[in-house]
């Protein structure tokens, strides 16, 4: 027992001292990259698994169609990347074999489908490894309900939290397992400033900060004080502090959820307050997802891989909503806001206004290559 508990301490030790170099390069900050003045642009493209394919397939129609003279130009560039299946990251061992990566960093934006994370085992969750490996810090996650009157934005730190740490932990067999949060300083400050500054660039005047900080003293605590600190320089922004169980089951009362705007999370809440907010828009099906950072973002269905669906014979008849949209994200992170601006009025054309083909992700709804063709019409 003692050789266990010493071997714990010691990768305690080796976990402490990562964060700390990690929380250090974070001090020092980055570049963001200027795409308005950009001169070619790599999108690249990843499939991922189940119905990642399916729904990737149409949103790659949708990418050629709108940025059709830019490719002929030479000024964007789609780029196939493959080999981020389950099949070849338990081959390899690797969350992201190497050589996707080296595929990865090539590219200025990525467009993914949904990506498998087996139970158990150790194999690490290619997203999460994604976000900490191109230090995509801010997932942003837009929810709108015109008719409730719900226009929310989510701001989630993307790399720290539970997740960073979470495949990690200690396990002392027959007698306990313990699992790490982290939240550093600097991780804070970075994405209550990219949530701040998103609000007084569009006009927001809320921003909920999401803890649970009553009980998580230390890591919830610090983002709660961090953020508050953060918000001394937006005056003119009223800032809110919440628990996530109340924020909850604020978002499922009318009474109250249409006063919110912009809300500031870590990471763990951020994931699972916004499938919430998803479902009230029509399911995760219908939102698309951001994961940006200084030189890179990566854009995605905020749903998984559906094995389900697949295992059931209703792979084809996936929603290719969440992508589409991730892509409507893309077109507008990358200076293309005329472009997202015709494929979100398209959009709008299909699932809201006209509807004449409608997905339900069975076999009683259109397909999702029905759903392209209806969409590639308006376009």
């Amino acid at each position: 027992m003692e050789d266990l508990i010493s071997a714990a301490a010691a990768q305690f030790e080796s976990l402490l001292r990562e964060q700390l170099a990690r929380q250090e390069r974070m001090e020092k900050g980055a570049a963001r990259k200027d795409f308005a003045s950009a001169g070619t642009i790599t999108i690249g493209l990843i499939d991922g698994d189940g119905i990642g394919p399916i729904i990737m397939r149409e949103a790659r129609r949708v990418l050629a169609k709108l940025l059709e003279e830019e490719i002929a130009s030479g000024w964007v560039v789609l780029r196939e990347i493959e080999g981020l299946t389950l099949e070849n990251r338990e081959a390899k061992g690797q969350a992201v074999p190497d050589e996707v990566l080296t595929a990865i960093r090539g590219c200025d934006v990525l467009l993914k489908g949904p990506t498998t994370t087996p139970k158990g085992g150790t194999l690490e969750s290619a997203n999460v490894a994604l976000r900490r490996e191109l230090d995509l810090y801010a997932n942003v996650r837009p929810v709108a309900v015109p008719e409730e009157g719900i226009d929310w934005i989510f701001f989630r730190e993307n790399t720290e939290g539970e997740y960073a740490l979470g495949s990690r932990g200690i396990e002392i067999p027959g007698k306990l397992c313990m699992d790490f949060k982290v939240t550093t300083d600097a991780g804070t400050r970075r994405i209550a400033r990219t949530a701040f500054e998103y609000a007084r660039a569009n006009g927001k005047t809320n921003v909920a900060i999401v803890t649970k900080a009553n009980i998580m003293k230390k890591t919830d605590g610090s983002f709660s004080r961090i953020a508050r600190e953060v918000a001394a320089d937006y005056p003119e922004i009223e800032v809110e502090d919440w628990y996530v169980d109340i924020m909850s089951a604020n978002l499922v009362n009318p009474a109250v959820r249409s006063k919110f705007q912009v809300f500031l999370l870590p990471n763990l809440y951020g994931d699972i307050i916004t499938d919430e907010a998803a479902q009230l828009q029509g399911g995760v099906g219908t939102a698309g997802s951001a994961n940006i950072g200084d030189s890179c973002a990566m854009f995605e269905a905020i749903h998984g891989s559906a094995p389900r669906k697949i295992a059931n014979g209703e792979g084809e008849y996936a929603n290719p909503a969440s992508i589409i949209k991730a892509a409507e994200l893309l077109l507008r992170h990358v200076c293309m806001a005329d472009k997202a601006d015709k494929l979100a009025a398209a959009m709008r054309v299909c699932t809201e206004t006209e509807r004449r083909v409608v997905v339900t992700g069975h076999r009683d709804g259109a397909t999702c290559a029905a759903f392209g063709d209806y969409l590639l019409e308006k376009l």
